[in-house]
């Protein structure tokens, strides 16, 4: 079903707390629910259908008794970090099927508190397809994405200076973000000299661990115009797994090329009409592979896209993550996806900050990738409009 302009974004909120040592993750989602639902105008009696993934205790059942939600649809979809994204396409199907009005998303985790940091072993469980053949190597998050940076460099050249600019951009955009966990403004050079974790990517080449979470409100286009808020349209949409492809599969790519391409069409848009892009940043090298998969530059160029100041607001071409993204700002419960909507609205109302705020944003991208590089992952395109 097509979504184009049958949803509108009315809430989005993000969690201002990067530690939450005395609250449980229920609770995180509720207070983000709230947050949400304030900003939109509505209550939690106006919330008509829920969607969570697998960062909610007890999954999509567990929270809305929690939540004390009377719904009549429910999704429950998890492909990791890009989840969220993929949730405002299903509300917006889902409205415009008539089987909600106001859809609520939430996400929330607490990784920081509980000690996870992505450098243990992943575990896995025994009847999980993949486990006999994977395990025995003793796979984690930054060994994987490094597997992935390294083949990158190998057919391209991409450079360990070229991926610095990356966390560089983020790092100017982060120093206005009062809730940012790094605010210092790095260089190239420091990026360098930070420690190697897993070769080629640097301590700096990776996201922060934070706790926190945010939710989003999707609501009909009625109920989007009867609203005091600046008009969000949801206008295209994609998602594509990518997986191993029975051993033949090229780590130089993810599912962008297919997730990317179906959101542009459906928008009847091309990625020289973005203002502002979210780009899904749990490593440096996350940010370089999408934007050449999205089309933003030809494969093989995006260590020239992003170099000098490229995706820095008022200074290149395309300015991306301009809240500090998941490299300085946020990546609650290891799940960024929903931030990267929640600053798409942001920049599309005009209420980012002042000194990172995209001049005349009127159409924005969120992109997540959720799972892993060098395995398999998800991936979901989101193209939003100011109206």
């Amino acid at each position: 079903m097509a979504i184009k302009g049958k949803a509108y974004i009315a809430g989005a909120f993000e969690h201002p707390t990067r530690k939450a040592e005395n609250k449980s993750v229920a609770a995180l989602h509720a207070e983000c629910a709230k947050g949400a639902l304030e900003d939109a105008g509505l209550s939690f009696g106006d919330v008509d259908g829920y969607f969570c993934a697998g960062d909610a205790p007890g999954g999509v059942l567990s929270m809305v008794d929690y939540l004390g939600l009377n719904v009549r649809h429910l999704d429950g979809t998890d492909i990791g970090g890009s989840s969220y994204i993929a949730h405002v396409s299903h509300a917006a199907e889902a409205i415009a099927a008539g089987k909600c009005n106001v859809a609520l998303i939430t996400m929330a985790g607490r990784p920081r508190s509980e000690g996870r940091s992505g450098l243990k072993q992943k575990i896995v469980g025994a009847n999980v397809p993949d486990t006999p053949f994977e395990l025995p190597f003793g796979p984690t998050a930054v060994n994987e994405y490094a597997m992935a940076t390294m083949r990158h460099m190998h057919e391209f050249g991409t450079t360990s200076e070229q991926l610095a600019w990356v966390k560089v951009a983020a790092s100017h955009h982060a120093q206005h973000n009062p809730n940012a966990m790094l605010r210092d403004v790095v260089t190239v050079e420091d990026v360098l000299a930070s420690p190697m974790i897993a070769d080629p990517l640097h301590r700096l080449d990776c996201c922060v661990v934070s706790d926190g979470g945010g939710a989003l409100v999707v609501v009909s286009p009625e109920i989007a115009k009867s609203l005091k808020r600046p008009l969000v349209r949801v206008m295209g949409s994609g998602e594509a797994p990518k997986g191993q492809a029975a051993g033949k599969t090229d780590l130089t790519y993810s599912g962008a090329i297919w997730s990317g391409p179906a959101a542009f069409a459906e928008a009847g848009l091309t990625p020289q009409d973005i203002k502002y892009a979210s780009i899904y940043d749990s490593f440096t090298i996350t940010v370089l592979m999408q934007l050449e998969d999205l089309g933003f530059c030809k494969k093989g160029e995006g260590g020239k896209f992003v170099a000098d100041g490229n995706l820095i607001s008022g200074v290149g071409k395309l300015p991306i993550n301009t809240d500090g993204g998941g490299l300085n700002n946020n990546h609650p419960a290891s799940r960024g996806g929903i931030v990267k909507v929640i600053e798409a609205v942001r920049q599309l109302r005009g209420e980012a900050h002042p000194n990172v705020q995209v001049k005349n944003c009127d159409i924005a991208l969120a992109h997540g990738t959720g799972g892993g590089l060098s395995s398999r992952h998800g991936s979901a395109t989101l193209i939003l409009e100011r109206v």
